[in-house]
């Protein structure tokens, strides 16, 4: 495969229409045709069929579509990089954060950067641990915040917080009044979990008997787990510090055993310098993180 291809592959997609794809790519749809036809040839996936002059895209085509949409916000990243150096020059903090703490306890942080230094630009890209990784390593972001390392070449890391998960439940739930929760008291629940191929999901797998729970239910973000428990549609175990940033009324937080331990990992690009923003805003973050990274101790940390 190459990135003709995949351009290619996303402009029919998108648009349902080869002729339309070429005007787009300012090609001929012969040629668009030719450049499908040879990435069929590559991947041995059948992308296409063609009824009444028309394509439609099979189901391996929809899922490859997600597989490319990824790829294309890294692109997307890098151009709005480009245009903020256009703008603002180097001085913007690029911070690369997984979702978990990019809607938990990072807001927090920069309020409190804000406060030490109220001029500096800042850019939050937020996407899972591996691209994280990579933009830290190539320096596209000034420090990245993982919740499991990767196998990414040219980043140093560093334990950065430690907390041991937590068993949630919507509030009118039968185990809402247990005091603690052990993996067994969740056989034949429906279990909402983060995505397959997410390392932290690993972690919380580990701690059940496979075939107990009823895994119907997943998804990448753990603050869209929290939500749905607290609408009844099932439960599951997370990292304390998003439940508690997100104080919904509807979910009951328990602790839960065997103990589960969410990790959160600094990283830096390898041999060179932290930036000296990038220090400033981890210390700002320490402070949320100590103020106990709910919003309404904004006040405190500030102290």
């Amino acid at each position: 495969m190459n990135f003709k291809q995949i351009e290619t592959f996303r402009a029919v997609m998108l648009t349902r229409s080869m002729t339309v794809a070429a005007a787009q790519l300012h090609t001929s749809q012969p040629n668009v045709s030719r450049v499908i036809a040879q990435l069929e040839a590559a991947t041995g996936l059948r992308l296409f069929t063609r009824q009444s002059g028309r394509i439609e895209p099979t189901a391996e085509a929809e899922f490859l579509l997600r597989e490319v949409e990824r790829s294309f916000v890294g692109l997307d990243s890098l151009r709005d990089a480009v245009r903020a150096i256009r703008q603002q020059g180097a001085g913007t903090l690029r911070i690369g954060v997984v979702p978990s703490l990019a809607m938990s306890v990072i807001p927090l942080g920069i309020r409190l950067f804000r406060q030490r230094h109220p001029q500096v630009p800042i850019a939050v890209h937020t996407s899972d641990s591996p691209t994280v990784a990579k933009w830290t390593a190539t320096r596209f972001c000034d420090v990245g915040l993982v919740s499991y390392l990767s196998d990414v070449p040219g980043v140093q890391a560093r334990l950065w917080h430690r907390e041991q998960g937590v068993c949630i439940v919507s509030a009118g739930h039968r185990l809402a009044r247990k005091r603690r929760i052990a993996s067994r008291d969740l056989d034949g629940e429906e279990f909402i979990s983060l995505n397959h191929g997410d390392g932290t999901r690993a972690i919380v797998d580990a701690a059940f008997v496979p075939d107990r729970r009823r895994l119907t239910l997943e998804t990448p973000y753990a603050v869209t787990i929290c939500t749905m428990v607290g609408m009844g549609l099932g439960v599951s175990v997370v990292n304390p510090l998003v439940v508690s940033s997100l104080q919904l009324p509807t979910v009951k937080s328990l602790p839960f055993e065997p103990a589960t331990f969410f990790e959160s990992h600094v990283l830096h690009a390898q041999s060179h310098a932290e930036p000296a923003l990038a220090g400033v805003f981890m210390e700002c973050l320490q402070e949320a993180i100590d103020a106990g990274a709910r919003p309404g101790d904004a006040r405190r940390a500030r102290r």
